[in-house]
């Protein structure tokens, strides 16, 4: 039983930013800079995106990351900010459902009171998504290892029924009902963002839900009147900086302008805000 008074409550906070209705909304961070101007932007919370923080350790999104690197970095995001801290583990950094529960010792020791764990599978030859069964083990395992430690994990299940046209809306809920029993808190499905479908899945799951905006979803405000609890953005703000890295370097290099590198941010402030202690 842990005796780190300050992660439960920070566990308790995240817990209760969860409300249909009123989401919390996520900037997905992947590095220690980009988790402060998230916080500085005003996040109630910050979570990881796995393929950011794949990107920027170098590796390739989908269980190509080792768990030790990948906690070490979930680390890193979690000493930078004073708000709480979710990580994205993709389908738990780990073959069985005892390495998923290994994996969670690591999320708290890394200072993190939530995780994202997927039902895809990357296997070749297998998938696309891990039988449900299965599924409900590893969350089972997820949540007996956090409630061993004493700490009220937030354990969103993600269903990737829609992101890999695995199912629609009956599928989603079936699964979603037997991850949350498993011990889930949330269920997370990318890929869903037509609005009539948001909404059966938001009445439909007996849990807060999760779903992945971006260019073309509806905003947030229509998102909450249609029952979402969370919004995030997973890959799409690393996937935008990067865009912006790729052509300020071509025009640089190219016509020898510097256009694209107007609107930065102040160097001073930007000093002062990733060079301190939060």
């Amino acid at each position: 039983m842990t005796h780190d008074t300050a992660l439960y409550d920070r566990a308790l906070a995240f817990r209760s930013l969860h409300v249909p209705g009123r989401p919390l909304v996520l900037p997905n961070a992947w590095d220690r800079a980009s988790a402060r101007l998230v916080e500085e932007a005003g996040a109630t919370a910050v979570a990881t995106t796995s393929a950011g923080l794949a990107w920027e350790l170098g590796a390739s999104d989908g269980d190509h990351l080792e768990r030790d690197r990948a906690l070490t970095a979930v680390a890193a995001v979690a000493s930078a900010v004073r708000v709480p801290v979710s990580a994205d583990i993709e389908t738990g950094y780990a073959a069985e459902a005892a390495g998923v529960a290994g994996t969670v010792r690591a999320v708290l020791a890394a200072g993190a009171v939530g995780i994202n764990i997927e039902d895809a599978l990357h296997t070749p030859g297998r998938g696309p998504l891990r039988p449900v069964a299965e599924q409900a083990e590893r969350i089972a395992a997820a949540r007996a290892a956090a409630d061993e430690a004493g700490v009220p994990l937030f354990v969103n299940a993600r269903v990737d029924t829609f992101l890999r046209g695995a199912g629609g809306v009956d599928t989603t809920l079936e699964r979603a009902a037997a991850f949350l029993a498993a011990g889930a808190d949330g269920i997370f499905v990318p890929g869903a963002v037509d609005p009539g479908t948001v909404k059966l899945l938001a009445d439909g799951v007996d849990g807060p839900l999760n779903v992945l905006a971006g260019p073309g979803a509806p905003p947030v405000a229509e998102l909450a009147a249609l029952g979402v609890a969370r919004v995030s953005v997973g890959a799409a703000v690393a996937q935008a900086a990067h865009a912006l890295v790729r052509r300020a370097a071509r025009e640089l290099l190219g016509a020898g302008t510097y256009d694209t590198l107007a609107g930065g941010l102040d160097y001073a402030e930007l000093d002062a805000l990733l060079g301190g202690a939060p």
